[in-house]
C-alpha cells in the first residue's frame, strides 16, 4: 500500500513538473514612453500644485491582456505655471483679452485601481490636447426577438453574436473623442470676451501623458498551443487600435516618408486566438501629402502600412517551440532564421486629430481636415454687425426736417464688442466713429479668417490614435525572409 502511494506521488510530481515546463511565461510590463490616455473629471485651476483628478479613457494592455481597465482614476497635480508666448499674448490683446494668460502643464503621480490599490507612477508634464471628452450613457440595446431553436437558427444566432462581439470590441475613435457641447462653447466664448477672466483647464480636457518609468504587472502563463497563431497574418478586415510614433503634418510631410505606429491593443482571430500582441509595430509610407491653400482649402494626407514588425517575445516563443525536421544530408545546411517582419496591407479607418480641426477619413484611407460650414455664418454676422455699427441715420422731426443724428448706441455697442470684446463695448461709447471702426475691424478679421485665409492642415502628433483596417487578401511574406509560423 505504501509502495503504491509513493509511486502515485512520484508520478504526480513528475507530471506537474512536465506541465510547468510546458507552460510559457511572458512578463507583463508597460514600458516607459507608453502614453496614458486620460480626461479630466473636474475643472482644474491654473495654479501650481493644484490637485488633479482624471480617468483613463482607454484600457492599457501588456502583450495579450488588459492590465489597467478604462475608467481607472489617475491622480496628479499642476506641475508649474508658465506665461504664454508673446505672439499669443498679442493675439489675445487684439481680441480684447488683457488677462495675463498662462499655461499649466500637468503631471500624474498615482493610479487608483478598481480594487483600491494605489500604484505610483511618473509621467511627463503635459499641456493637454485640443479635444474634449464628454462621457455619455451607452445606447440602449433593442430587445432580442425570439430565435429559432433549430440547428439553422442556432448557427445563425452564433454568427450574429460573433459579429456583434467584434463590433463591441472595436472602439471607433470618433465615438471616443468629441468636441465641446454648445453650452460649453457659449460659456467659454462669453468668458474669453471679458477683459480679465479666471483661468482654468476645462473638465473633460484630454491628455496623452507618457510614462517615464515602466509599470510591471507580473508575468503571464500561456498553455502550450495557445500562441500557435501569434505572429501570423491578421484576418482580412480586422481593425486594430494603434498609436502613431511618427508625427505627420500635411504642410511638411513628403510622399515616400516613413511612417511608424505601434498596436495599443492586441489583435485576435475569429476564434479569439492571439494573432498580434500589444506592442507590435507597423511600418509604412506617406502616399499623398498636400498642404492647405488659401480660401480655406484644407490640407490632405494619405498613408498606409506595408509591414508588421513582431515583438521579440513572439519570435522567442516561436523559436523555443519544438519543430520536427527531416534529416539533412549536408551538414553545412542550416534552417532558415525566422524573420521579425511580415508583409501586410493596412489602411486608415479612423483617426484622432491633435490639431485644432477634426479629421475626415475617406474609404481609401485619405485624411482631410474637416472645416465647419457654420464659419460662413460668422462672416455673415460680422458684415451685419459692421453695417449696424456704421448706421448713423439722421433724426427728423414731424415735418421730415433733419434736426440731428442718431447716436446708434446699440449698433456701436455690438460693433465694439464684436471687434474688441467687452472692453470694446465700453470704448465704442466715446464716439460713433470708434464704434464704427471696431465693427469694421471685426468684420475684416472675421471675413479673412473664415473665408480668405488658408485652410486647416492635417496634423498628427506623436501618440495620436488611429484605427487601422487590415486588407490581407493579397498580403505575402517579405521577400527573402520567412514569416514566423
Amino acid at each position: 500500500m505504501h509502495f503504491r502511494t509513493g509511486t502515485l506521488g512520484v508520478f504526480l510530481l513528475t507530471f506537474s513538473g512536465l506541465a510547468a515546463t510546458a507552460q510559457q511565461e511572458i512578463p507583463l510590463v508597460v514600458p516607459a514612453g507608453v502614453p496614458l490616455r486620460v480626461y479630466l473629471s473636474r475643472r482644474v485651476p491654473k495654479k501650481a500644485g493644484a490637485p488633479v483628478e482624471a480617468r483613463l479613457l482607454d484600457p492599457v494592455y501588456a502583450f495579450d491582456r488588459q492590465v489597467i481597465p478604462a475608467g481607472t482614476v489617475v491622480l496628479g497635480r499642476v506641475a508649474q505655471v508658465k506665461a504664454v508666448s508673446k505672439a499669443d499674448r498679442i493675439r489675445a490683446i487684439l481680441a480684447g483679452d488683457f488677462t495675463p494668460l498662462h499655461t499649466a502643464p500637468i503631471e500624474f503621480t498615482t493610479l487608483v485601481m478598481p480594487g483600491g490599490k494605489l500604484i505610483p507612477l511618473k509621467t511627463s508634464e503635459n499641456l493637454g490636447l485640443n479635444s474634449i471628452y464628454s462621457p455619455h450613457p451607452a445606447r440602449k440595446q433593442k430587445a432580442a426577438a425570439p430565435q429559432n431553436t433549430g440547428v439553422l437558427g442556432t448557427s445563425k444566432q452564433k454568427a450574429q453574436d460573433a459579429l456583434q462581439a467584434q463590433m463591441d470590441r472595436v472602439r471607433s475613435i470618433p465615438d471616443l473623442v468629441r468636441g465641446p457641447g454648445k453650452k460649453d462653447m457659449l460659456e467659454d466664448y462669453l468668458i474669453t470676451k471679458l477683459p480679465y477672466h479666471p483661468q482654468y483647464i476645462r473638465k473633460g480636457t484630454r491628455f496623452d501623458t507618457e510614462l517615464r518609468d515602466p509599470l510591471s504587472f507580473g508575468s503571464g502563463q500561456f498553455a502550450p498551443g495557445s500562441l500557435a497563431q501569434a505572429g501570423t497574418q491578421p484576418p482580412a478586415d480586422s481593425i486594430a487600435h494603434a498609436r502613431l510614433i511618427t508625427p505627420l503634418d500635411s504642410a511638411s510631410s513628403k510622399p515616400g516618408e516613413t511612417v511608424e505606429a505601434v498596436l495599443a491593443e492586441p489583435v485576435y482571430s475569429a476564434d479569439h486566438k492571439l494573432v498580434l500582441p500589444e506592442g507590435t509595430r507597423l511600418e509604412g509610407t506617406v502616399v499623398t501629402a498636400r498642404r492647405a491653400r488659401w480660401f480655406h482649402r484644407a490640407g490632405r494626407l494619405r498613408f498606409n502600412f506595408k509591414e508588421i514588425e513582431l515583438p521579440e517575445e513572439v519570435v522567442r516563443l516561436q523559436e523555443s517551440a519544438p519543430v520536427e525536421t527531416a534529416p539533412v544530408a549536408d551538414s553545412a545546411a542550416r534552417p532558415a532564421q525566422k524573420s521579425l517582419k511580415i508583409r501586410t496591407e493596412a489602411n486608415l479607418q479612423a483617426a484622432e486629430s491633435t490639431g485644432k480641426t477634426p479629421l475626415k477619413v475617406d474609404s481609401e484611407g485619405g485624411v482631410q481636415a474637416k472645416e465647419s460650414k457654420t464659419r460662413f455664418l460668422a462672416a455673415a454676422a460680422a458684415v451685419m454687425v459692421a453695417r449696424s455699427a456704421g448706421d448713423n441715420d439722421p433724426i427728423r422731426n414731424a415735418n421730415h426736417q433733419v434736426i440731428g443724428q442718431s447716436q446708434n448706441v446699440g449698433g456701436r455697442t455690438i460693433g465694439g464688442g464684436f471687434g474688441f470684446g467687452l472692453l470694446g463695448m465700453g470704448i465704442s461709447q466715446s464716439s460713433r466713429w470708434v464704434g464704427t471702426a471696431f465693427g469694421y475691424y471685426g468684420m475684416a478679421w472675421s471675413v479673412f479668417s473664415t473665408v480668405i485665409s488658408r485652410g486647416s492642415e492635417v496634423q498628427f502628433g506623436k501618440d495620436a490614435m488611429v484605427d487601422v483596417r487590415f486588407d490581407t487578401r493579397s498580403g505575402k511574406p517579405a521577400t527573402g525572409a520567412s514569416a514566423p509560423r
